[in-house]
């Protein structure tokens, strides 16, 4: 089983969802899935790399080698789901780690991080209502 965690953002904003930017875990996804892709991923990564690598970096260089350093961990992170993920997760790292630095909260990372995982599923034809419909 791979974490497709993005394939995720950077799919919902180039809006042509395909096997290039969707992988089974987004085209398909159980409610396992879901529940890991919009709250389990979003909480470890973001309190790994925010909390952890960013606020690391941030005392010891200054705030843009410290930005691209954690967008590039980051995308590091995503090897595991191929090379394409690895790319697109660049640029919502860049993000992530903007907000970080700004807010100085990795707990808005990890909200903005779950809501582009959200958008993802959507995207890529998953249908995440069900999962949370209050009928």
């Amino acid at each position: 089983m791979t974490v497709t965690t993005l394939t995720d953002c950077s799919a919902s904003v180039l809006a042509s969802p395909s096997s290039l930017f969707c992988g089974p875990a987004l085209l398909q996804p159980d409610l396992a899935t879901v529940l890991r892709l919009v709250l389990l991923a979003p909480l470890l990564e973001e309190w790994i790399m925010r909390a952890g690598l960013h606020a690391w970096l941030l005392q010891r260089t200054a705030p843009a080698p410290a930005l691209l350093a954690s967008a590039l961990a980051f995308s590091a992170l995503h090897l595991g789901s191929g090379l394409t993920a690895a790319a697109l997760v660049f640029g919502p790292g860049l993000l992530f780690g903007a907000v970080y630095q700004r807010w100085q909260d990795w707990r808005r990372c990890a909200l903005l991080h779950a809501l582009c995982n959200a958008g993802a599923l959507t995207v890529c034809g998953s249908v995440v209502a069900p999962y949370f419909a209050l009928s």
